[in-house]
Order: structure tokens, then C-alpha cells, then sequence
């Protein structure tokens, strides 16, 4: 009887222990990093609209994935200002100097709350609150990025779009020949990017 009693402990032990190991290895939260991202800035000008855009930047995010629920529970991205490119030396010289680059070399993004919402098979949306940095001013805006999750390798693939005015964080629309081409105050940030833990 008291083998009997011994070899039932010991194997719900071992179960116990087994389920409760998967789990962790199955719910466990994981840190992601880009590995490919795609940034556009696009605005107006009095002569044509214009168009900028970065391929580097760093993503910080931790990630939890389970029973079909996506959970960040940080995310944060930085872009370099200059690595932004319009294909044009004097349109990129006036950019930098608007955004006061030597004092303030990245755009930064850090999200304070968020929901993800199913919206397909392993698509979901996601909707948050962040701090926007962006020549060493930070407001508070409001994030909504679609995210497709791919079970093989575990990435997301995000995407998004971002209106606002360049004037709310103290951003000169830049100009062009001696301010005979002026930019629109009014820009949209969209993006591109791949992460993968």
C-alpha cells in the first residue's frame, strides 16, 4: 500500500511538473527586435509633395503569445533623424537643421498602454497610447498599427500610419532655395517592419 501511495505522488508530481513546465515554455513572454523596418515621412510643398525615408531604426519590445492573444508588454522604437533621405543634399541639409539633429539625433517612439484585438487568422490590430519624441519634444499621441503574426518563425510584421503637424513638436516647416519652396505643416509617418525574437 504504501508503494502504491509513493508511485501516486511521484507521478502526479511528474505530471504536475511537465504541464506546468510546457507552460511556461509555451505563455512565456519574449523579447523582439527589427529585423527589417521600412519608415516614410511624405508631406506638401509650395512647388511638389516630397517624400523621406529610413531603412534603420531599433525596435525594444517584449511580446507575449498565447491561446491566440497578443500581449506587448513594452515597446519602444528609435529612429536615427538622419538617416532619413529625400534623394535631394539641400532638402535633407534643411530637414536636419529644423529638426535641430546635433542636439536631438533620433525620433523616438515608446508605447505607455495598449489593446490587441483579433481581427483574422493571425492578424490583429493594435491600439495604444505612447510618448512620440521628436526634436527633443515628447507628446503624448495615440497609436494603431495592423500586426500579422507568423507562427513558423514567431515574427510580426507591423504596419501603420501616423497624421499629425510638424508645428505641435516645435518642428519650422523646412525650405528650399532660400525659402522660395516652403513645406506644408502637415506630414504622415507610415510604416514597415518585421520583428522577430
Amino acid at each position: 500500500m504504501k508503494t502504491f501511495r509513493l508511485n501516486t505522488i511521484t507521478i502526479c508530481s511528474f505530471i504536475a511538473t511537465f504541464f506546468l513546465s510546457g507552460l511556461n515554455t509555451s505563455f512565456a513572454q519574449a523579447k523582439y527586435h527589427a529585423e527589417t523596418l521600412a519608415l516614410s515621412i511624405t508631406g506638401t510643398s509650395s512647388l511638389h509633395d516630397w517624400e523621406m525615408t529610413s531603412g534603420k531604426g531599433q525596435v525594444d519590445a517584449m511580446i507575449l503569445v498565447a491561446n491566440d492573444k497578443v500581449t506587448f508588454s513594452r515597446l519602444s522604437f528609435t529612429v536615427p533623424a538622419e538617416s532619413l533621405k529625400s534623394g535631394h543634399g539641400a532638402m535633407d541639409k534643411n530637414t536636419y537643421k529644423a529638426l535641430d539633429t546635433k542636439k536631438n539625433a533620433n525620433i523616438s517612439f515608446v508605447l505607455v498602454s495598449g489593446n490587441v484585438t483579433p481581427t483574422g487568422a493571425n492578424t490583429y490590430l493594435l491600439k495604444g497610447i505612447g510618448k512620440l519624441t521628436i526634436s527633443g519634444t515628447t507628446l503624448q499621441t495615440d497609436l494603431v498599427a495592423t500586426l500579422k503574426y507568423n507562427p513558423a518563425d514567431k515574427s510580426f510584421t507591423c504596419s501603420g500610419i501616423k497624421k499629425f503637424k510638424m508645428s505641435e513638436y516645435g518642428v519650422k516647416p523646412p525650405t528650399v532655395m532660400m525659402g522660395a519652396i516652403k513645406t506644408g505643416d502637415a506630414i504622415s509617418i507610415s510604416y514597415n517592419l518585421t520583428i522577430k525574437s
